[in-house]
This record gives C-alpha cells, sequence and structure tokens, in this order.
C-alpha cells in the first residue's frame, strides 16, 4: 500500500473532505496537524514547492496538491493506480 502524508489543520473543511475520501477508500494515512505543530508548516510549504493551503497531500513522496486535486484524481480514475503503487 502507499505511503499517504497529508498535512491539515484541526478546523478545514477541505482537510476533512480529503480525510474522508481516503477513508472511504481504506487508505491508511499519516496526518500532520499544524494545528497541534505549528513548527512543521515551513516543511509543508518546502515540499509543496511554495503552496501554503492546507491540506497538502502527498503520496509515495509525490506533491499530489490539495483536496481537489485529490478528488480531481479520484474522478479521472488515476487516485487507484497512484496508491497502487
Amino acid at each position: 500500500m502507499a505511503e499517504v502524508i497529508i498535512y491539515s489543520t484541526t478546523v478545514c473543511p477541505f482537510c476533512i473532505r480529503a480525510k474522508a475520501l481516503l477513508s472511504k477508500k481504506k487508505v491508511a494515512f499519516q496526518e500532520i496537524n499544524l494545528t497541534e505543530h505549528p513548527d512543521r508548516r515551513e516543511e509543508m510549504i518546502s515540499r509543496a514547492n511554495g503552496r501554503r493551503t492546507v491540506p497538502q497531500i502527498f503520496i509515495n513522496g509525490q506533491h499530489v496538491g490539495g483536496c481537489d486535486d485529490l478528488h480531481e484524481l479520484e474522478a479521472a480514475g488515476e487516485l487507484d493506480q497512484l496508491l497502487a503503487g
């Protein structure tokens, strides 16, 4: 199974939506909550090529973007392929 990391905050509706899609697909993921660990924000920005918004999602080290990007991959039928790798 793929390694999935999601940078999030506690009250972000897009974070909740992205995590719900991953959970629905029964995908285990590591969540880095920036509300609880604000010191990790610079790490996220660096890994996400300057993007500052949450969520930022990585699959097997590849930055896939945010919630909308994740749902677009699912709609295009490409998410399962990424998760299988």
